[in-house]
C-alpha cells in the first residue's frame, strides 16, 4: 500500500437532497429505456469518478480505461438499477470500487491512496488532533499502519464526503456498520498518532 498527498484539487460528491436524489432517479429511469439518455448522468458524474479512480491508481491513463469501463458496466446494467435511497452516484461508485479491485488482482501493483492537501488537513485537524502545527510526513507514515479497510472508509468519508447510507451502499455493508468502521479507524489514527507523544 502507498499513500501520497498530492497537491491539486480533486472533485469529490457534494451532498444532495432527497428530492434530488428522486429527481436524478428519474433520469436512470428514462436511461433505462433509451440508452441515449445515459449521456446526461455521464455528463454529471464523469469527473467525480475518475478522480476518485484516479486517487487509487494515481496514473492517467489506466484511471481514464477504468472509468470508461465504469461507465460501460453501468450503462449495460442500467435495468438492473435499484432506488435504494442514495445518489446514482454511490452505484457508479461500487462498480468503480470494484473495477479498481480487479485491476489490482490482475496487475499485482500496490494499492495507492492519493489525497488531497486541503482536505487530508482537515480530517487531521477536524478529528484526529487539536494541534496547530502538523507533521504531515510523519502523519502519513503512521497511517501506513492502518490496514486498507481503514483506509477506505477514511477515503469515502472525509475525501470522497458520502454520507453513511452511500458508503453502506458502496461498500455492501450495513450503515451502522459502516459507522463503526469509520470510528474506529479514526480511534486506530488518534492512537497511533498520541504515540509520538507518549
Amino acid at each position: 500500500m502507498r499513500i501520497t498527498i498530492n497537491h491539486k484539487v480533486i472533485e469529490t460528491n457534494r451532498h444532495i437532497s432527497q428530492e434530488e436524489i428522486l429527481k436524478e432517479f428519474e433520469a436512470v429511469r428514462k436511461a433505462a429505456k433509451d440508452p441515449a439518455q445515459f449521456q446526461i448522468l455521464y455528463d454529471r458524474y464523469f469527473t467525480m469518478i475518475f478522480s476518485f479512480i484516479f486517487r487509487k491508481i494515481d496514473d492517467e491513463d489506466s484511471t481514464a480505461d477504468l472509468t470508461s469501463q465504469t461507465f460501460l458496466k453501468a450503462l449495460r446494467n442500467i435495468k438492473k438499477y435499484k432506488y435504494k435511497g442514495v445518489p446514482f452516484s454511490a452505484w457508479l461508485y461500487r462498480i468503480a470500487s470494484n473495477e479498481v479491485n480487479k485491476y489490482y488482482r490482475q496487475s499485482n501493483k500496490k494499492l495507492v491512496f492519493s489525497f488531497d492537501e486541503q482536505e487530508f488537513e482537515n480530517l487531521i485537524e477536524q478529528n484526529i488532533e487539536e494541534e496547530k502545527e502538523l507533521d504531515i510526513d510523519y502523519i502519513i507514515r503512521q497511517m501506513h499502519a492502518l490496514n486498507e479497510s481503514d483506509i477506505e472508509v477514511l477515503e469515502l468519508r472525509f475525501f470522497e464526503s458520502k454520507s453513511f447510507a452511500e458508503m453502506a451502499f458502496i461498500l455492501e455493508i450495513s450503515e451502522a456498520n459502516a459507522k463503526m468502521r469509520t470510528y474506529r479507524a479514526i480511534e486506530k489514527l488518534r492512537k497511533l498518532l498520541k504515540k509520538r507523544e507518549g
